[in-house]
This record gives structure tokens, C-alpha cells and sequence, in this order.
């Protein structure tokens, strides 16, 4: 018997033909990749760990190394391994009183380390992470209704306070809804409809009451219980001011004593406007009496008409009250100059002869709530807005008010206070596909502008070319040179940074006499457009360690001692033959980063390794003294040292310390310095891995090549969790190795990290958590 394999080549077994191939792959490279794992740690990692770390880190210790016997162990506390592994690449580990490593004994270590505690496939489907239904926070809300409606809504700043996670205050986990904000929604959704659109105000009111013996001619008649009896015919009169012209009714409160065929009868007359009233009752009763009148002095006159006696059958009037109410007539015709850019930009159709109230509606909230929600509204959706302006209309109002309450309606939906993404699960394969191009260009638009797509954003979005790679880098760019790129400036930057803490420092004035809130608010605006300056420039991202150049104005460049910069404007300097350069010399930096009346080398040297290194330093333990509260002495350096003789405190102060007396040539405010007081300043300094430098120039080009990939590396992990609104997690380093590896082709250049944070897996994604 031959057997033949031509069954498996039909096209209805191709398929199954193929996922077996790819299975079979897929599990050879997994035991592969598992195998080679096992094999770096047992053969490599683990005889360095014998030799380095676990005199120090032994099973029981408080940080034990030796409780994980193969790289799956290792896994399971993934953690902690990924914390040794930032020691090690920092130089603090192993101490300088342990077994001293070679630099390539610290490489190995490094790329195995690496290697094992980020273990994740960065080819089978790498989970993308998920992001949390995040609402708008502050900055975001607020530039959201500017360019939806035009309004700069100001009171949302005094919202209540947007609380921050890794650093930034735009995360999805921390972003929570309070009940007080969400009235605050609900006022600022009135308020803002108001501003964009132009109503006519509601005409004044006039309102006047009148008892029956103040009025003219009552004399003549008696009075009963409060009312005036009218026994035979005869008139009087209420005379009044009518502040404007309107329509008026006067109420007249009537009864009568009724005698013969015909009720009682009473005439009322302006002028020469007049009618009969039949006042048929017994009882008090309201008469209403409607007419337009004119502004000016009138007078009301109230005459018994039909009097009557016979046969003891009496007919009189009895009048009891009167109230008149006035109400202003306005023109609801608006001249177009009157109405606001606003006005004119939300309401583009109008109903007339060719288009129905209901159809002008369907056609301005269409567009306003499919910009609102930052893609196409549904049918159901606008059908709803549309009835709620129809409602407004049949209560009296207006087809501009109707729209009013339905931008209200848009402004506290959910899917405008939310970046809502469809949630979405694994294809068959396990993969997860893309979000929605409307998804995407609203992560773009709030990533690069704190604000929702501009139409641009959204036609890409709406013809499926957000990601073809040469439009997207053509819009990136675009929208980098756009003026609302300074938001993304003003609130990655700034908190990146920083710099927002500028606003709660309090140097000591008394020390620091050329200090003032006015050169406070011009050193954050130095390091904001200076950032500004290297993104738009398109310069290598180091460009921010090692400039030289910044941006001043006369003001600020004399705080520095710089000569050659008048006016008030902000220009780009030089800084050759000076000793700045670089973000490390900025005094905005400085001045976060020092106490009130000194400077902190500790503070500085955490400030570099947080945002520079990413390798923050634990927390302090406890039970250690403050060093103004120490019993130290001698310079802030000595004091600094005898400092670390404390073990609990080396550990970190080794790491931080150094650094931070590179930038000790810069006082409390940024100003340069040679001495502290009488002692010269030692700015000198050595890595935990033993690289030495003098002063912060040293330090700027240490950072910029030595550790210029960790400093890169730095702040692409800062800016993709600004820009995905979540922490970053293990199995994102593929999206971050791949981010690094095309940066690093691009001689680092600025443009070329955004467009790899938005190109990457976890920004064009939805994942899930582990």
C-alpha cells in the first residue's frame, strides 16, 4: 500500500497543515529559548552571584539572592531581581568593600540579569499591557473644551486635584471620580453652553401691587373688608411708570353683588385700549388683562359699567386687588457681529424653508458630539440630543437654546469625560489586534497635545491611514510645531522634571537676595522652552544633558552673570565659556532640588537618579536622624560624609551623594559659586562603579556618553508612561528594546522617540494585566 500526503496540500487542509507548523515552531524555539535561559543562569549567573552577592545576600538575609535555584525560581520574584539588576548597573553593587568587578565581569552580569528578570518573548505575541478607563484630568478637560467650543472654561483649574501615579497626573489607576467633581461637570457643562452659544438675554421684568385704596378716585366709594364697593357707575385709576415697552396684564381680584338679568360689568382702559369684563361671581375671583404698551407714564382705569337697582335688587363691583406684571419684548434677531466666533463655528446650519428645526439640530450635534467623543456619534446618540433640544423648543425656548442643553448633555456624557476604548480580546491565534484608528488618534492627539484630535487627527483616522508610517511621521511632525505641543511641553516636561514643585519652594530671601516669585516663574520658563527648542529642532534627546545653549531674557541672563541679552523676550544663547550647559545647570533644576536655605547634594543625586538613571533609590529607612538634626561637623561635605559612615545609610547616600556634589558649584538658586562661605567647593565625585568626574561638566558628559543609553532608556520608559497613561511593566521592554534600537539608529534624534513611543505595541494596543 503507497501512502500519500496529497490530502494534506487540498486548500481545506492547508490551514490545519500550517497551525501545526507553527505550533511545532513555536514549542522548539519555546524549550529552546527555556533551555538557554536555564543555561545562562546555571553556567553565568549564578557562579557571579556565588561570587559577588551572596556573602552579603545569603537564604535568610533581608534581601536573599540565594533562594532561587534555576532562572524560573527566578522569575517568580521578579521584582527583586530587576532591583539588583539597576545596582549592578549603577556600579553600587557589589560594595567597594566587597570582591571588586572588572568591567567586563559588570557586563556579563548586566546582560544576564537583564536577560532573566525581563525574560518575555518579544516574538509571539508579547502582551501589550491595558490601560485603565481613564478620565480627562484638569489640564485636559480644560484644553478639550477650548478647542471643542472655543471657551477657556478657567474655573477648571480649581477642580478638585487630579492625584498623580509614577509621576504623572494623567494615569488611568489614580485618575478616580469624586461627587464633587462631577458637579463641578454639571455647572461647568451650563456655564460653558452659555459662553459658546449666543442667546438673547430674557427681557426685564416689571411687577407692581396695588390694594383698592390706593387708588385714584377710591375716595368716592366705601370700603369693605379691604375691598373697594362700587354702588353706582363710575371709574378709578392706577397710575404707574412702565420702565420699558413690553406686554403687560394686570390682574384685577373682582366680585360682584349680581342684580337683574346681566352679571356685573366692569371696563378696563389704557388709553385708548380698552375691554369688558362680565364679573358674574359672588366670590373674589382673578381677571386677567393682556395688552403691549409702551414705556412711559400710564394710567389704569377700572370703570363700573352696568349698575343696576329695582325692586331691591342691587348690582354693584367689588374690587379687591390689583397686580400688573410687565415683561420686556426683545428682538430674538441677532446680528451676526454680535455673535461669537464660538457662536458661529457650533451652529452652521440654521432651520429655514429648506431645513426643519429637528433636521438644523440632527446636523449640529451630529458634528459637535462626533468631535466631543472623539469619533463617529451613532444614531441613537444624536436621535437622543436631538429630542432633548426638541423638548427645550416645546417648552418655549429657542432652536439656540435647544442646541444649549444639548452640549450640556455632550459635556457630562461619559464618552467626553473618558477616552473610552472598545474593550477587545485575543484572535485565534492569541493575538491581540490593533485599537480603532479613532482610538489611536486619540491617544496621539492627548499624548502630543493634552486635547482631543483636531479634524486633520480625525480624516486620517476616518480614511484608516494612521498607520501608514510616512503620514504619520509627516502629522507628528506637524503637530510638534503646532503651538499646542507646548502642552505636552508644559505637562510631560514639567513633571518629568519637576518643575510644577518650583511653585511650593520657598528659598530663604534673606540669603538668596536676587530671588523673587518674578525669576522663579522666568527659571521654569527657561528649562520649558529650552525643552521645547530641542523637541521642535529635532535634536538627539541628550542635546538635553550636554547644550550648549539655553534660552533667556535680559532678566534672567543677568541672575546668571551672562552679558549681551536685552528685552523682556525669551532668545536662544550661547553659553560657551560659561559654566552651563544642559538641564543640570538650569536653576529651575537647582532650586527643586535644594532646601530653603542650602543646597542638598542628597536631593540632587536622587533628582538624577529618579529622571536621569532611572534607578530611584529606595526609601530611607527608619529611625534615621535628619542631617540638620545629626550631630555632625565641619563643611556640608565632611558632614555629608560622616553621614554615610552610618551602614544603614552608605548604601544609598553612595549613590546619590556623589552626584549630587558635582552641582555643588550651584547655590540654593542656581547661581554659580566657587566657595561656601570661606571653604573652597569640592565638586568632585566617583560613580559606585568607580568612574571619577569633577564638577558638573565632567558629570554632563558622563551622562551623555558613558550612560547615554541609560539616560535614554530613562526617558523613553518617562514618556511612554505619560503617553499610554499607565506604569510600565516587564513585558514592555520589547516595545522599549525595539523604541531604543531605532532611536539609537537615528543618532537619537527627538521626533524619532515620540514616533516610536506611538508606533509601539503597548500605544497601538490593548493588552491585558497580569
Amino acid at each position: 500500500m503507497q501512502l500519500s500526503f496529497d490530502f494534506l496540500f487540498r486548500p481545506t487542509h492547508r490551514y490545519f497543515l500550517w497551525v501545526c507548523v507553527c505550533f511545532f515552531a513555536w514549542a522548539t524555539n519555546a524549550n529552546a529559548d527555556n533551555a538557554s535561559r536555564e543555561a545562562g543562569y546555571r553556567d553565568v549567573l549564578s557562579p557571579l552571584l556565588k561570587t559577588y552577592c551572596i556573602d552579603c545576600h545569603e537564604s535568610g538575609s533581608d534581601i536573599s539572592l540565594e533562594d532561587h535555584a534555576s532562572a524560573g525560581d527566578l522569575l517568580k520574584d521578579r521584582n527583586l531581581w530587576v532591583r539588583a539588576l539597576a545596582q549592578v548597573q549603577l556600579g553600587s553593587m557589589p560594595p567597594e568593600d566587597g570582591e571588586m568587578m572588572d568591567a567586563a565581569t559588570r557586563e556579563s552580569m548586566i546582560k544576564w540579569l537583564d536577560e532573566l528578570a525581563n525574560a518575555v518573548d518579544c516574538v509571539r505575541n508579547p502582551n501589550a499591557g491595558k490601560v485603565a478607563l481613564r478620565r480627562l484630568n484638569r489640564a485636559e478637560y480644560q484644553n478639550t473644551v477650548r478647542d471643542l467650543t472655543g471657551v477657556n472654561y478657567k474655573p477648571a483649574s480649581n477642580f478638585p486635584g487630579d492625584d498623580v501615579g509614577y509621576g504623572f497626573d494623567n494615569i488611568g489607576d489614580v485618575l478616580s471620580l469624586p461627587p464633587l467633581l462631577i458637579e463641578k461637570y454639571l455647572d461647568a457643562a451650563e456655564y460653558i453652553s452659555g459662553k459658546a452659544i449666543y442667546t438673547p438675554p430674557p427681557g426685564e421684568i416689571y411687577e407692581i401691587d396695588k390694594v383698592p385704596s390706593d387708588l385714584i378716585g377710591g375716595e368716592k366709594y366705601t370700603y369693605r373688608n379691604g375691598s373697594l364697593n362700587m354702588g353706582s357707575n363710575g371709574t378709578v385709576a392706577m397710575q404707574t411708570d412702565l420702565p420699558f415697552g413690553g406686554i403687560y396684564t394686570l390682574t384685577l381680584t373682582a366680585s360682584g353683588d349680581q342684580g337683574g338679568s346681566d352679571p356685573c360689568r366692569m371696563k378696563v382702559q389704557v388709553g385708548r385700549k380698552e375691554k369688558i369684563i362680565d364679573v358674574p361671581n359672588k366670590e373674589p375671583k382673578d381677571y386677567e388683562v393682556r395688552m403691549r404698551l409702551a414705556k412711559g407714564t400710564k394710567k389704569f382705569e377700572i370703570s363700573f359699567v352696568n349698575d343696576y337697582y329695582k325692586d331691591g335688587q342691587d348690582r354693584n363691583l367689588r374690587v379687591h386687588h390689583l397686580h400688573l406684571r410687565g415683561d420686556e419684548v426683545t428682538s430674538s434677531l441677532v446680528s451676526p457681529k454680535q455673535l461669537p466666533a464660538s457662536h458661529r463655528k457650533l451652529i452652521f446650519v440654521t432651520p429655514g424653508s429648506q431645513r426643519s428645526d429637528d433636521q438644523a439640530t440632527a446636523s449640529v450635534v451630529s458634528r459637535l458630539a462626533s468631535r466631543a467623543f472623539r469619533r463617529p456619534a451613532n444614531r441613537d446618540e444624536v436621535n437622543r440630543l436631538v429630542k432633548l433640544a426638541a423638548d427645550v423648543r416645546a417648552d418655549g425656548g429657542s432652536y439656540e437654546e435647544g442646541i444649549q442643553v444639548a452640549l450640556q448633555a455632550i459635556l457630562v456624557s461619559p464618552h467626553f469625560l473618558f477616552k473610552v476604548e472598545a474593550p477587545r480580546g485575543p484572535d485565534s491565534s492569541g493575538k491581540m489586534p490593533p485599537i480603532s484608528q479613532y482610538e489611536l488618534a486619540t491617544r496621539i492627539s492627548y499624548f502630543l497635545w493634552s486635547s482631543m484630535p483636531d479634524d486633520e487627527l480625525l480624516l486620517l483616522a476616518h480614511r484608516g491611514e494612521l498607520r501608514d508610517r510616512k503620514k504619520l511621521l509627516s502629522k507628528v511632525a506637524r503637530m510638534i510645531r503646532d503651538p499646542r505641543a507646548n502642552r505636552f511641553v508644559e505637562n510631560f516636561a514639567g513633571q518629568w522634571l519637576q518643575l510644577r514643585n518650583l511653585d511650593s519652594v520657598n528659598p530663604d530671601t534673606r540669603m538668596y537676595r536676587m530671588f523673587d516669585d518674578e525669576i522663579r516663574d522666568l527659571m521654569r520658563r527657561e528649562t520649558l522652552t529650552f525643552f521645547a527648542g530641542v523637541m521642535r529642532e529635532n535634536l538627539p534627546v541628550t542635546t538635553l544633558l550636554d547644550a550648549d545653549f539655553t534660552y533667556l531674557n535680559e532678566q534672567l541672563a543677568r541672575y546668571y552673570g551672562i552679558s549681551g541679552v536685552t528685552g523682556d523676550n525669551f532668545r536662544k544663547v550661547s553659553l560657551a565659556g560659561t559654566p552651563r550647559g544642559g538641564l543640570l545647570t538650569h536653576a529651575s533644576v537647582l532650586t527643586v532640588t535644594s532646601n530653603p536655605t542650602r543646597t542638598s547634594p542628597v536631593k540632587r543625586g536622587k533628582w538624577i537618579l529618579d529622571n536621569l538613571l532611572g534607578t530611584p533609590p529606595p526609601p530611607a529607612p527608619p529611625n534615621i536622624p535628619e542631617l540638620e538634626k545629626s550631630k555632625l561637623v565641619g563643611t556640608l561635605r565632611e558632614r555629608m560624609e560622616q553621614h554615610r559612615d552610618n551602614p544603614a545609610c552608605a548604601a544609598c547616600h553612595n549613590m546619590m551623594d556623589p552626584l549630587g556634589f558635582a552641582m555643588e558649584n550651584f547655590d540654593a538658586v542656581g547661581a554659580w559659586r566657587t566657595r561656601e562661605g570661606r571653604d573652597e567647593i569640592d565638586a568632585s565625585g566617583k560613580m559606585p562603579d568607580g568612574t571619577e568626574f569633577s564638577g558638573v561638566e565632567d558629570l554632563r558628559k558622563l551622562l551623555s556618553t558613558t550612560r547615554r543609553d541609560q539616560f535614554v532608556r530613562c526617558l523613553t520608559d518617562k514618556m511612554m508612561i505619560y503617553a499610554i497613561g499607565r506604569g510600565t511593566e516587564y513585558y514592555d521592554k520589547c516595545a522599549v528594546d525595539k523604541i531604543m534600537a531605532d532611536v539609537r539608529a537615528k543618532d537619537y534624534r527627538f521626533a524619532y522617540l515620540i514616533v516610536g513611543i506611538i508606533e509601539s505595541d503597548p500605544f497601538q494596543k490593548q493588552g491585558f494585566r497580569e
